[in-house]
Protein backbone atom coordinates (compact mmCIF):
# COMPACT_ATOMS: atom_id res chain seq x y z
CA UNK A 1 0.00 0.00 0.00
CA UNK A 2 1.51 3.35 -1.02
CA UNK A 3 0.92 6.51 1.48
CA UNK A 4 -1.23 8.90 -0.87
CA UNK A 5 0.26 12.44 0.89
CA UNK A 6 -3.37 14.21 -0.42
CA UNK A 7 -5.64 12.35 1.56
CA UNK A 8 -7.86 14.60 4.18
CA UNK A 9 -8.33 12.11 7.07
CA UNK A 10 -11.17 13.86 7.72
CA UNK A 11 -12.54 12.18 4.56
CA UNK A 12 -13.24 8.51 6.67
CA UNK A 13 -13.99 10.32 9.91
CA UNK A 14 -17.57 9.97 10.36
CA UNK A 15 -17.58 13.71 10.98
CA UNK A 16 -15.52 13.20 14.35
CA UNK A 17 -11.50 13.54 15.20
CA UNK A 18 -9.36 12.82 12.39
CA UNK A 19 -6.62 11.70 15.12
CA UNK A 20 -8.49 9.22 17.04
CA UNK A 21 -11.00 7.88 14.27
CA UNK A 22 -9.70 7.97 10.61
CA UNK A 23 -8.23 4.55 9.81
CA UNK A 24 -6.25 5.29 7.25
CA UNK A 25 -4.52 7.90 9.57
CA UNK A 26 -3.89 4.85 11.97
CA UNK A 27 -2.98 2.76 9.02
CA UNK A 28 -0.36 5.28 7.97
CA UNK A 29 1.09 5.82 10.74
CA UNK A 30 1.78 2.01 11.81
CA UNK A 31 3.33 2.18 8.10
CA UNK A 32 5.25 5.05 8.92
CA UNK A 33 6.78 4.62 12.29
CA UNK A 34 7.04 0.47 12.49
CA UNK A 35 10.76 0.48 11.36
CA UNK A 36 14.55 0.09 13.25
CA UNK A 37 15.29 2.09 16.03
CA UNK A 38 18.96 3.63 15.77
CA UNK A 39 19.70 0.59 18.06
CA UNK A 40 18.88 -1.78 15.10
CA UNK A 41 15.99 -2.87 17.27
CA UNK A 42 12.77 -2.98 15.52
CA UNK A 43 9.78 -0.64 16.51
CA UNK A 44 6.70 -2.62 15.42
CA UNK A 45 3.33 -1.20 16.16
CA UNK A 46 0.11 -2.66 16.33
CA UNK A 47 -3.02 -1.11 15.72
CA UNK A 48 -5.33 -4.19 16.91
CA UNK A 49 -4.43 -4.05 21.02
CA UNK A 50 -7.44 -3.57 22.18
CA UNK A 51 -7.76 0.30 23.97
CA UNK A 52 -4.58 1.66 22.12
CA UNK A 53 -4.48 3.79 19.05
CA UNK A 54 -1.57 2.31 18.44
CA UNK A 55 0.98 -0.41 21.10
CA UNK A 56 4.33 -1.40 21.09
CA UNK A 57 5.83 -4.32 23.47
CA UNK A 58 9.29 -6.14 23.22
CA UNK A 59 12.23 -5.83 25.87
CA UNK A 60 12.37 -1.80 24.80
CA UNK A 61 9.17 -1.27 26.88
CA UNK A 62 5.53 -0.73 26.41
CA UNK A 63 4.38 2.42 24.64
CA UNK A 64 0.91 3.55 23.66
CA UNK A 65 0.84 5.92 20.99
CA UNK A 66 -1.34 8.40 20.01
CA UNK A 67 -2.11 11.02 16.81
CA UNK A 68 -1.63 14.28 16.83
CA UNK A 69 -2.50 17.29 14.18
CA UNK A 70 0.30 19.02 14.71
CA UNK A 71 -0.07 21.82 11.85
CA UNK A 72 -1.94 24.38 13.40
CA UNK A 73 -4.39 26.73 11.58
CA UNK A 74 -5.59 28.41 14.65
CA UNK A 75 -9.36 28.48 12.74
CA UNK A 76 -10.92 27.43 15.67
CA UNK A 77 -9.55 29.84 18.30
CA UNK A 78 -11.87 32.67 19.08
CA UNK A 79 -9.54 35.04 19.97
CA UNK A 80 -8.06 35.24 16.41
CA UNK A 81 -11.06 35.05 14.34
CA UNK A 82 -10.15 38.61 13.55
CA UNK A 83 -7.50 36.86 11.67
CA UNK A 84 -8.58 33.66 10.36
CA UNK A 85 -11.41 35.54 9.38
CA UNK A 86 -9.68 37.66 6.73
CA UNK A 87 -9.53 34.93 5.20
CA UNK A 88 -11.72 33.17 2.54
CA UNK A 89 -13.95 30.30 3.63
CA UNK A 90 -11.84 28.04 0.49
CA UNK A 91 -8.78 29.87 1.75
CA UNK A 92 -9.35 28.37 5.53
CA UNK A 93 -10.63 25.20 3.84
CA UNK A 94 -7.48 24.90 1.54
CA UNK A 95 -5.13 25.24 4.60
CA UNK A 96 -7.17 23.12 7.28
CA UNK A 97 -7.20 20.50 4.26
CA UNK A 98 -3.28 20.00 4.55
CA UNK A 99 -3.11 20.16 8.40
CA UNK A 100 -5.26 17.20 7.94
CA UNK A 101 -3.02 15.26 5.32
CA UNK A 102 0.40 13.07 6.57
CA UNK A 103 2.76 15.57 6.61
CA UNK A 104 0.81 17.37 9.05
CA UNK A 105 0.63 14.57 11.72
CA UNK A 106 2.44 12.71 14.29
CA UNK A 107 2.47 10.68 17.24
CA UNK A 108 3.48 10.49 20.49
CA UNK A 109 3.11 9.22 23.68
CA UNK A 110 -1.16 8.99 24.62
CA UNK A 111 -1.62 7.28 27.63
CA UNK A 112 -1.37 9.59 31.04
CA UNK A 113 1.10 9.14 33.96
CA UNK A 114 -0.25 9.96 37.23
CA UNK A 115 -2.90 11.82 35.94
CA UNK A 116 -1.23 14.22 34.66
CA UNK A 117 -1.22 15.78 30.98
CA UNK A 118 0.04 13.66 28.11
CA UNK A 119 2.39 15.85 25.88
CA UNK A 120 -0.66 16.21 23.30
CA UNK A 121 -2.61 18.01 25.84
CA UNK A 122 0.41 19.98 27.40
CA UNK A 123 1.25 21.94 24.03
CA UNK A 124 -2.29 22.52 23.73
CA UNK A 125 -3.05 23.86 27.25
CA UNK A 126 0.11 25.78 27.32
CA UNK A 127 -0.06 28.76 26.20
CA UNK A 128 3.76 29.21 25.92
CA UNK A 129 3.75 26.38 23.15
CA UNK A 130 0.09 27.49 21.43
CA UNK A 131 0.06 23.85 20.08
CA UNK A 132 2.81 24.99 17.52
CA UNK A 133 4.93 22.27 16.62
CA UNK A 134 7.70 24.43 16.16
CA UNK A 135 7.78 25.26 19.64
CA UNK A 136 7.29 21.72 20.49
CA UNK A 137 10.26 20.64 18.41
CA UNK A 138 12.20 23.49 20.69
CA UNK A 139 11.51 21.58 23.81
CA UNK A 140 11.99 18.24 22.19
CA UNK A 141 15.51 19.60 21.29
CA UNK A 142 16.26 20.75 25.01
CA UNK A 143 14.91 17.79 26.35
CA UNK A 144 17.58 15.97 24.96
CA UNK A 145 20.38 18.51 25.97
CA UNK A 146 18.88 18.27 29.19
CA UNK A 147 17.94 22.29 29.29
CA UNK A 148 14.61 23.62 30.60
CA UNK A 149 11.56 24.79 28.63
CA UNK A 150 8.13 25.18 28.87
CA UNK A 151 7.01 20.96 28.47
CA UNK A 152 10.26 19.65 30.24
CA UNK A 153 8.17 18.21 32.92
CA UNK A 154 5.77 16.54 30.56
CA UNK A 155 8.54 15.50 28.50
CA UNK A 156 10.28 14.14 31.29
CA UNK A 157 7.58 11.49 32.51
CA UNK A 158 7.83 10.08 28.59
CA UNK A 159 12.00 10.04 29.24
CA UNK A 160 11.66 6.18 28.07
CA UNK A 161 10.08 7.06 24.71
CA UNK A 162 12.57 9.79 24.28
CA UNK A 163 15.53 7.38 25.27
CA UNK A 164 14.45 4.92 22.13
CA UNK A 165 15.90 7.37 19.42
CA UNK A 166 19.26 8.44 21.56
CA UNK A 167 19.51 11.82 20.23
CA UNK A 168 17.79 15.07 18.96
CA UNK A 169 19.27 14.42 15.44
CA UNK A 170 17.76 10.87 15.40
CA UNK A 171 14.56 11.84 16.67
CA UNK A 172 14.78 14.09 13.60
CA UNK A 173 15.86 11.51 11.50
CA UNK A 174 13.32 8.73 12.57
CA UNK A 175 10.23 11.08 12.55
CA UNK A 176 11.02 12.59 8.72
CA UNK A 177 11.55 16.05 10.63
CA UNK A 178 14.87 17.42 8.25
CA UNK A 179 12.58 20.18 6.88
CA UNK A 180 11.86 21.42 10.26
CA UNK A 181 15.72 21.98 11.01
CA UNK A 182 19.03 23.58 10.04
CA UNK A 183 22.03 21.81 9.24
CA UNK A 184 23.04 21.87 12.81
CA UNK A 185 19.80 20.72 14.48
CA UNK A 186 18.28 24.42 15.16
CA UNK A 187 14.49 24.49 14.75
CA UNK A 188 13.40 26.42 12.09
CA UNK A 189 10.99 29.08 13.77
CA UNK A 190 7.41 29.50 12.37
CA UNK A 191 7.03 33.17 13.68
CA UNK A 192 10.32 35.60 15.30
CA UNK A 193 11.42 33.42 18.59
CA UNK A 194 11.85 34.86 21.74
CA UNK A 195 12.78 32.18 24.11
CA UNK A 196 9.15 31.19 24.77
CA UNK A 197 7.67 34.86 25.23
CA UNK A 198 4.66 35.90 24.13
CA UNK A 199 3.47 36.56 21.59
CA UNK A 200 3.21 32.38 20.73
CA UNK A 201 0.12 33.16 18.35
CA UNK A 202 0.14 35.70 15.16
CA UNK A 203 -0.84 39.15 15.84
CA UNK A 204 -1.13 40.69 12.32
CA UNK A 205 -2.94 39.43 9.27
CA UNK A 206 -0.22 39.63 6.68
CA UNK A 207 2.33 36.26 7.40
CA UNK A 208 -0.88 34.22 8.21
CA UNK A 209 -2.38 35.02 4.62
CA UNK A 210 1.16 34.82 3.13
CA UNK A 211 1.73 31.38 4.89
CA UNK A 212 -1.86 30.35 3.75
CA UNK A 213 -1.97 31.39 0.51
CA UNK A 214 1.72 29.53 -0.28
CA UNK A 215 0.29 26.37 1.51
CA UNK A 216 -2.93 26.13 -0.52
CA UNK A 217 -1.34 27.07 -3.72
CA UNK A 218 1.39 24.08 -3.06
CA UNK A 219 -1.14 21.84 -2.33
CA UNK A 220 -3.25 21.83 -5.35
CA UNK A 221 -0.31 21.46 -7.35
CA UNK A 222 0.64 18.72 -5.33
CA UNK A 223 -2.36 16.88 -5.77
CA UNK A 224 -2.06 17.44 -9.87
CA UNK A 225 1.40 16.11 -9.57
CA UNK A 226 3.30 19.23 -10.00
CA UNK A 227 7.08 18.93 -9.73
CA UNK A 228 7.20 22.45 -8.35
CA UNK A 229 9.16 23.63 -5.59
CA UNK A 230 8.37 24.96 -2.41
CA UNK A 231 10.31 27.04 1.03
CA UNK A 232 7.77 25.67 3.44
CA UNK A 233 9.66 23.28 5.98
CA UNK A 234 5.73 22.02 6.65
CA UNK A 235 4.64 21.54 2.89
CA UNK A 236 8.65 19.62 2.62
CA UNK A 237 7.60 17.20 5.28
CA UNK A 238 4.33 16.91 3.47
CA UNK A 239 6.07 15.38 0.81
CA UNK A 240 8.68 12.96 2.83
CA UNK A 241 6.42 9.99 3.79
CA UNK A 242 5.41 9.14 0.34
CA UNK A 243 9.22 8.87 -0.38
CA UNK A 244 10.05 7.33 2.23
CA UNK A 245 7.56 4.18 2.04
CA UNK A 246 8.44 3.99 -1.64
CA UNK A 247 12.50 3.50 -0.55
CA UNK A 248 12.59 1.98 2.94
CA UNK A 249 12.19 -1.48 1.24
CA UNK A 250 15.64 -0.79 -0.22
CA UNK A 251 17.17 0.45 3.00
CA UNK A 252 19.40 -1.86 4.67
CA UNK A 253 18.88 -0.69 8.26
CA UNK A 254 14.59 -1.25 7.62
CA UNK A 255 14.03 -4.26 10.18
CA UNK A 256 12.54 -7.33 8.77
CA UNK A 257 8.57 -5.96 9.63
CA UNK A 258 9.11 -3.20 7.33
CA UNK A 259 10.75 -5.35 4.48
CA UNK A 260 7.42 -6.83 4.70
CA UNK A 261 5.60 -3.67 3.82
CA UNK A 262 3.07 -4.16 0.50
CA UNK A 263 4.01 -1.32 -0.92
CA UNK A 264 3.04 0.21 -4.51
Amino acid sequence: MAIDIAFDFRTDADGKDPDSHSPTLRHYHRLLWSKSLPSGACFELSETTPGAYLHHSSPLGEFFLSSDSVMQTFTRWSALKPITEELSESENEAFMTIAYTIGGMMIFPGNQIDRRQTINGARGFNRSIADRFDLTLECIRRHYLNEASPLAPTLSRYADFFTLFGDFREYVSFFLLHDLVTEDLSVKFFMAFDDFRPPSVPRMSAPTRSTAAARSSSSKQETIGSDSSTSDPVLKRHRRPASFVFMAPELGTVCPFCRSWPVG
